[in-house]
């Protein structure tokens, strides 16, 4: 009778540190930092550079000579990304560019330091 109340005591020991280790990972998953996410601009056969350019300078509130950089991104490479952040951030900066005319989709980024800005810091 000993043994199986040592082979029961294990037992609940280690069901105990299953539970903690679940606690555990699940706390972990809750207090993770969101994942930054981008907001891609397309290039379209529509859309005139300038007001490309004049969408960002007055959504974002980016300089001319930033807007006019990420345009030109746009224009050239076929894509720019314009903006991070958390992932509902970059949903509503999306439905605002739609809004607009624009060909915007939000992708996971890389890195955190794919934004454009001095400061990688976006309007929201």
């Amino acid at each position: 009778m000993t043994p199986s109340v040592a082979f029961g005591t294990a037992i609940g020991t280690d069901t105990d540190e299953r539970t903690e280790t679940a606690q555990q990972a699940s706390t972990d998953v809750l207090t993770a930092p969101d994942i930054p996410w981008n907001l891609v601009i397309w290039n379209d056969p529509v859309n005139l550079m300038s007001y490309v350019s004049f969408v960002f300078q007055s959504y974002f509130g980016y300089s001319e000579a930033k807007a006019n950089k990420l345009m030109m991104e746009v224009h050239k490479k076929g894509r720019s990304i314009v903006a991070h952040g958390s992932k509902e951030q970059v949903e509503q900066h999306a439905v605002a560019m739609h809004g607009f005319g624009l060909w915007a989709t939000v992708e996971k980024a890389a890195s955190g330091n794919d934004a454009p800005g001095k400061d990688g810091s976006t309007r929201g």
